[in-house]
């Protein structure tokens, strides 16, 4: 008999299995006798009232035993298979194409234009120490994509597009945590996900997928109305119909689709700072408590939304004890972005915060007229060696020249600017109305001196849309998919558009 149940533990039963079980018993007002085993279905903190709970649905097992929480996917063997695609990109979205390609028996042919994992770590390793930039191997380009050096935050609102729980799935198999299958906000962390990465790619590759890094392709095989192949910069040609899986970043591609004919639109995106404070502040905020945050939570994070003269203006990919890095791919641009470990153990908390970009406010209706609103933020707030504009919260809300910064996490040098001076006013203005709502959303705790804006988050998803729709059809065999086509927002929505690329490509070459 299984038996499902909601209940509400302090933070320090929850942590305990026992007390968990005894409560469980409890509630249901059975035997202990009788329990085989305890379940977590989901668990999530509740820090709204002054005491924080925890709030756990659990299944309880009487007389049986409850089935593995996951059962590992076996890859077939396509090293001989008759069909083959190619996937550019080897992100979020690159990854669960080839795998989802495997499943249905056709072998991936993988282009990615970075290098892979651990010599990316080494690549982003000098960026943050001597800023010098590998403009093909960063915290952009490489195994992984983006998401390989970030939180591994893998919340997404995208559940009705596919099937998130096998993403989960396929991440513990190769080394995430269980506690993600249940976890409301779950995340892996910058320090656990390169070799989660490495471990999904090792199973391609012995499936008979290939995987070529050092490849960066410039531009599509066509015959007729069918995309065929890619061709990389080195001339190679690799055929098959193509799942372009790139990152936002890799604006070249935008490029040789738009003098190939490929439909492409401007999109609405949004930009703004990193705003970093001393985590203990944000523990002390949310959790309702003075002093050292209690050994069985969590380092806290939140979650910010308001209105700003009718725009849009939030809080994004929020990093409890985390850093920040310097995230460009390009000399000339500035920008920063934000990770943390697995054990989010780091001084500082910090999360963009971002403001609402429209399209339909731009002056001109091209393709590429918003990516040239972000390219010109961050040439504005670009130093060399990636020195990053930063000033202190309280110096921006009240106007004031900067004065002298707090310690950051931020690796590169910091330089005092006001704001105002290099964002575009629309946002400057609006940062600075949404920053005091929020402020007064916390009675004020959330303004600080300590609190540091550095500039600029730019890169939150794609200014350009790859346009696959029936209405403007891109031609049989090109798949766009995950955040550089437009169509996903984060890990877990990438691999989701990216697996359905992929599905939808298996339908079409059904043979």
């Amino acid at each position: 008999m299984i038996r499902e149940l909601n209940i509400s533990l302090t933070p320090e039963e929850a942590a305990d299995h026992a007390s968990l079980e005894r409560a469980a018993v409890r509630k249901l007002k059975i035997s202990r006798d009788t329990v085989t085993a305890v379940r977590i279905r989901r668990k999530s903190i509740d820090a709204r009232r002054r005491e924080v709970r925890i709030n756990l649905s659990i299944a309880v097992y009487s007389g049986e035993t409850p089935p593995p929480l996951y059962v590992p996917a076996v890859l077939p063997d396509v090293s001989g298979a008759r069909r083959s695609a190619v996937v550019v990109g080897f992100g979020p979205a690159g990854i669960f194409a080839a795998i989802t390609l495997i499943e249905q028996g056709i072998r991936p042919i993988v282009l990615e234009r970075g290098r892979d994992v651990h010599q990316r770590l080494r690549d982003t390793g000098r960026l943050s120490r001597e800023g010098i930039l590998d403009p093909e191997s960063n915290y952009a380009f490489g195994e992984g994509g983006a998401g390989a050096f970030s939180d591994g935050k893998l919340y997404t609102r995208s559940v009705k597009r596919g099937d998130t729980g096998r993403i989960l799935r396929y991440l513990v198999q190769f080394g995430a945590d269980e506690s993600i299958l249940y976890e409301s906000h779950p995340h892996i962390g910058s320090d656990k996900l390169p070799y989660i990465i490495e471990r999904m790619r090792n199973a391609i590759i012995a499936a008979g997928g290939e995987v070529c890094f050092s490849s960066r392709v410039v531009r599509l095989i066509a015959r007729g109305d069918e995309v065929a192949g890619a061709v990389t910069s080195d001339g190679r040609e690799y055929m098959g119909p193509v799942i372009l899986a790139t990152g936002h970043s890799a604006k070249d591609v935008y490029g040789f689709l738009h003098s190939g004919g490929y439909a492409l639109e401007a999109k609405s995106t949004a930009a703004g700072v990193r705003l970093e404070h001393p985590q203990a502040l944000i523990d002390s905020m949310q959790y309702h408590a003075e002093g050292k945050r209690s050994p069985f939570l969590p380092p806290a994070s939140y979650s910010f939304v308001t209105q700003a003269s009718g725009r849009g203006v939030y809080s994004f990919c929020m990093c409890p004890g985390g850093v920040i890095v310097p995230a460009a791919s390009e000399e000339g641009h500035q920008v920063v972005n934000g990770m943390s470990p697995s054990s989010r153990g780091g001084r500082w908390a910090n999360s963009g915060m971002i403001v609402e970009l429209r399209k339909e406010e731009l002056e001109y209706s091209d393709p590429f007229a918003m990516l040239r609103e972000i390219e010109a933020i961050e040439r504005a707030c670009y130093s060399p060696g990636f020195t990053a504009p930063a000033e202190r919260l309280t110096d921006f809300l009240s106007g004031r020249e900067p004065s002298s910064l707090p310690a950051s996490s931020y690796p590169r040098p910091l330089a005092a600017r006001r704001m105002d001076e290099v964002l575009p006013s629309v946002i400057a203005s609006s940062l600075r109305e949404g920053l005091s709502a929020f402020g007064r959303m916390t009675g004020g705790r959330f303004i600080s001196s300590e609190a540091l804006l550095i500039a600029p988050e730019t890169r939150t998803s794609s200014p350009v849309r790859i346009l696959r729709d029936e209405g403007m059809k891109q031609g049989r065999g090109l798949y766009p998919a995950g955040e550089g086509a437009g169509y996903a927002g984060g890990i877990v929505s990438a691999a989701v558009d990216g697996t359905e690329a992929a599905l939808r490509l298996g339908g079409d070459y059904a043979y």
